[in-house]
Formats: structure tokens, C-alpha cells, sequence
């Protein structure tokens, strides 16, 4: 019974956090470690409706990934803030209309975040964890420089311009569809808009998510990388069905006093899975399956680097 007493007595502390914004606050969790926090770090999702947690309601994504993160991290006394993106989860009501969406919100965001953990933990700084899409977000953020970021963690981060990758993944369309999706592509990533792309890719083309695409195109994930003077880490697992090790390599290139890791069997949402596509899409789905084994460990001990 004591023992137990003293266990509840020792866990983290989860609080809510809002934070001030137009035209809603944006809102978050922190999860303190208890007693003095040792560092502080944001918690940067990746790309389209993922919350604060690592979850997508709308696409039955249930990995859980960045509270197994933030947990993990707090049992080794650092306090995290993982957030909701503007338009998704608590912090919907912050979301721009679709015109209006710039990546630029998403890294002014990021140090607006980063100033508020610092002040919430009492540290001088705080690290910004960015997975996926939030990677990006991270090394913009850093990049333009901000004293507020003691260094980047980069987990499952794409090493390439949005530009190639989507170039490739465009590459199977017949013809003449494929050179029309280029050349949008092309006058996208020259900063000009088209008023009217490939009916049959208005999802991806629409001309309301054009400035957000021009945006977002424009940014080098290795320029920045190179650009950046601080501590980064980079967590790259084998296994991951939507960014590649090459990826990593390319940033650990870009800037060779960033800390390369490689998991070996670990899947985009840093779980154990295999190549087998079917059973590697099913990890995300099972919140109980726990982060790969190591992971955590190899970020805190990162952060908490003597340096």
C-alpha cells in the first residue's frame, strides 16, 4: 500500500495549457516530471489532422505516439508540451479559413510554444521534437533563430524538398496528366499560382491550398539543417512506410554535427513493425503497443547531454 502511495505521489503531472492567439487560443498538454524539471521540450505533430497525442480520428489512426513520448520523457524529468494544431482538436477554433493557411503560422506557432514551455518549467529554453511534418516545422523554426530553442529533435523528418517527394509520388500518372501535375507543381515552386490546374488533382491543387502548397514548397530541409548552429538529433527507424533512412542521411549530410540514429524495425509512428505493409499500418492502430524499444532513452539522453 505504501508503496503504491509512493508511486502516485512520483507521477508526472498533467496539466492543460492555453495559449493566446487569433483568433481562438491554441491549447496543449503539459505533462510535468515530478519534482524540478531537468528541460523542456515541445512536442511538433506531423502533417494533416493529428492531434497532441498522435492521433487522427479521421483516418482511425490511434498510435498514441506523442503521449507514449511525453510520458516516456517525464519519467527521466523532462516536462513536455505536445500541442493541437490550429484547426484540430482543442485548438480548432484557431484554424484559418483554407486561403488563408501559410506555413509560416505553423513556426510562429512553434516559437510561441517553445517561449511558453520555457516559462512553464522555469527553463531557459525549451527543445522542439518535431515527428514527420512537425521535423520541418522544427528546423524553420530554429533556423530563423530564436533563443528561446535550446536544440531540435527531428523523428521520422523527410530530408528532402516537398517538391521531389512529391514529384515522386506523382511519377505513376499516365500521361498527359503526369506532365500537367509537373508543371503546376513547377509554377507552384516559382511562387505563382494557377487559376486553373488538373481537374482530376484538385485535391492537391486546389487553388485554396495554393499558398499554403507555395509556402511549404519553398523550404529546404537540408538548407536549414545546414543553417542551424544548435544541437539536433535525428531518429530515423528501418521500417517506416513513409519516410526513408536516406532521409535522415541527407540531414546528417546537410549538417554533420547533428547525432544520427537508426532504429532498426521502427515504423513512421516509432513503433516496432514490420516491412510487410499491412501489418506495419496495423501498429497504428494499438495504442497499447509501447514506443520501440530504446527510443525514448536515446531522445533523453540527448537532451540531457552535459554541453
Amino acid at each position: 500500500m505504501l508503496t503504491l502511495a509512493a508511486a502516485l505521489l512520483l507521477s508526472p503531472v498533467s496539466t492543460p495549457v492555453a495559449l493566446p492567439s487569433t483568433p481562438a487560443p491554441l491549447h496543449g498538454t503539459l505533462l510535468t516530471p515530478d519534482g524540478q524539471a531537468r528541460a523542456a521540450a515541445v512536442i511538433l505533430p506531423g502533417s494533416g489532422p493529428t492531434d497532441r497525442d498522435g492521433n487522427s480520428a479521421q483516418f482511425g489512426i490511434r498510435a498514441g505516439t506523442y503521449r507514449l513520448l511525453a510520458e516516456g520523457l517525464a519519467d527521466r524529468g523532462i516536462a513536455t508540451i505536445r500541442i493541437d494544431k490550429r484547426g484540430i482538436g482543442e485548438s480548432g477554433a484557431a484554424g484559418p479559413a483554407e486561403p488563408d493557411l501559410r506555413f509560416n503560422t505553423n513556426i510562429d506557432d512553434a516559437r510561441a510554444w517553445a517561449a511558453e514551455a520555457a516559462a512553464k518549467t522555469g527553463r531557459p529554453c525549451a527543445w522542439l521534437i518535431g515527428h514527420s511534418e512537425g521535423a520541418l516545422v522544427a528546423l524553420a523554426t530554429a533556423a530563423n533563430g530564436d533563443d528561446k530553442v535550446c536544440g531540435l529533435v527531428l523523428l521520422s523528418g523527410a530530408g528532402r524538398p516537398a517538391g521531389v517527394v512529391l514529384r515522386e509520388q506523382l511519377a505513376t500518372l499516365p500521361e498527359p496528366l503526369k506532365t500537367e501535375a509537373y508543371a503546376t507543381l513547377a509554377e507552384l515552386e516559382a511562387g505563382r499560382t494557377v487559376a486553373n490546374p488538373p481537374a482530376s488533382l484538385a485535391a492537391l491543387f486546389r487553388p485554396s491550398v495554393q499558398p499554403y502548397l507555395i509556402s511549404w514548397l519553398a523550404l529546404d530541409p537540408t538548407k536549414l539543417a545546414a543553417a542551424y548552429d544548435g544541437p539536433i538529433f535525428v531518429g530515423q527507424g528501418t521500417t517506416d512506410l513513409q519516410v526513408s533512412v536516406a532521409d535522415a542521411e541527407a540531414i546528417k549530410a546537410a549538417q554533420p554535427r547533428a547525432d544520427l540514429v537508426v532504429w532498426d524495425g521502427v515504423n513512421h509512428v516509432l513503433k516496432v513493425a514490420p516491412a510487410d505493409r499491412a501489418a506495419n499500418v496495423a501498429t497504428y492502430m494499438d495504442p497499447a503497443l509501447p514506443l520501440a524499444p530504446g527510443l525514448v532513452e536515446a531522445v533523453a539522453d540527448f537532451i540531457l547531454k552535459p554541453r
